[in-house]
């Protein structure tokens, strides 16, 4: 199939099918794709077991009642409140935003389950339905083949096991790449919708609210270039702008949440700040990768190289023209991962929702011979693991 370089088109006007039967088909098309992925995953956990059972660790415990999961879930269970005081500040569970711990008390009240059990159930099912909106994008970009190696290659993304957990990434992810496929779609509203929910999953939500609204914002300043009087521009482009102020109420909606609740208007920055984390345009991470190599030129160069393979990347992404929305939502990601203070530990998976960075990577691999590109992916698969086993079995927080 030749590749497409362009974004993929908006939907044509057809006989109207049953909603039925275009989820059935849908799900046809994207299952080699979602296979893969679920195939990726598994092999992160069977990998994390060996280990596990040799150390009498409990995996289910590891994935949904270690570091953040654990935060989710005493929201889900009592609702915010919740302060630990540390010598560096007082940690409060406002940091933690509200979607997956609501979630978590839903399917806890219509399951057995308790509520980590809920919240990995549904980090579970997240990570299917980012795998499925992560396909759709990269198979109408560059086809299939390249849509099947991308849901794949972020399966194996070297903190996938992240994905696995019950963290917020993947519900995020997911939200995000559907809400990416709607702009390049055309379905603005939808696009809109989608990214309020990702608003009420992350704070990393801000790069989604800009890769929605500056798109939409091109589309209107061409039209009023082209001499579009401003009540017809308005008129014509009412989904563009329906999509445009939707996007960022999610997210705007709690940070008002917490503002009120703690009296102050900027409380949520300040719940942060107590954590340790704030925007510093990059200054903290200098200090690390300075510090990092005055205490080990090995981890120092290896931290440096992880860092020119993310600039790389970009400029990657660059140079293979891909769409606005795709380009602005991952370079802001990786700005909002990078340019700020705090644990940088976790940079790995605050950067991993990013999946566009995968794309350049994917079509060189889906050239290849399907024997070839399934190697590829089960050797990162496999690197993946065992990455995310060390992890998972060892002190600190992903």
């Amino acid at each position: 199939m030749p590749e497409r370089t362009h974004a993929p088109p908006a939907p044509a006007a057809r006989p109207a099918v049953p909603l039925a039967e275009r989820a059935e088909a849908a799900l046809r098309e994207a299952g080699p794709a979602l296979l893969a992925y679920a195939a990726v995953r598994l092999t992160g956990l069977l990998v994390l077991a060996v280990p596990a059972a040799a150390t009498g660790r409990d995996v289910l415990g590891l994935l949904s009642r270690r570091w953040d999961a654990v935060w989710y879930t005493r929201v889900a269970e009592h609702g915010y409140g919740f302060e630990i005081a540390t010598p560096d500040g007082v940690h409060s569970s406002l940091a933690f935003f509200p979607l997956l711990p609501a979630l978590e008390r839903v399917l806890g009240a219509l399951t057995p389950f308790d509520a980590p059990v809920a919240g990995l159930l549904t980090g579970w099912l997240a990570s299917l339905a980012a795998a499925w909106g992560i396909y759709a994008i990269g198979a109408g970009l560059r086809g299939p083949a390249t849509g099947v190696v991308l849901a794949a290659l972020w399966g194996a993304y070297p903190t996938g096991f992240v994905q696995s957990m019950a963290y917020t990434e993947t519900l995020f992810t997911a939200f995000a790449a559907w809400s990416l496929y709607a702009v390049l779609t055309g379905r603005w509203p939808a696009a809109g919708a989608l990214a309020v929910l990702a608003g009420l999953t992350r704070p990393t939500a801000a790069a989604l609210v800009a890769a929605v609204v500056v798109p939409a914002g091109v589309v209107l300043l061409r039209a009023w270039r082209d001499g579009a009087p401003p009540a017809a521009l308005f008129r014509a482009h009412r989904p563009v702008l329906l999509g445009m102020l939707l996007a960022p109420l999610g997210w705007l909606s709690y940070l008002l949440f917490v503002a009120v609740r703690e009296h102050d208007p900027f409380g949520y920055f300040a719940v942060q700040a107590a954590w340790g984390n704030g925007f510093d345009g990059g200054r903290a991470l200098a200090g690390f990768v300075l510090d990092t190599l005055r205490s080990s030129v090995l981890a120092g160069l290896a931290l440096c190289a992880a860092l020119a393979l993310v600039v790389w990347l970009l400029r990657l992404c660059v140079r293979q023209r891909q769409p606005l929305p795709l380009l602005v939502y991952s370079f802001a990601v990786v700005a909002v991962s990078l340019a700020g203070s705090g644990y940088f530990g976790s940079r790995p998976r605050l950067i991993m929702p990013a999946f566009p960075l995968l794309l350049p990577v994917a079509v060189v691999v889906a050239r290849q011979r399907p024997a070839r590109a399934a190697l590829v992916c089960a050797v990162a698969a496999v690197a993946s693991g065992v990455y995310g086993a060390a992890s998972l079995l060892g002190p600190g927080p992903p």
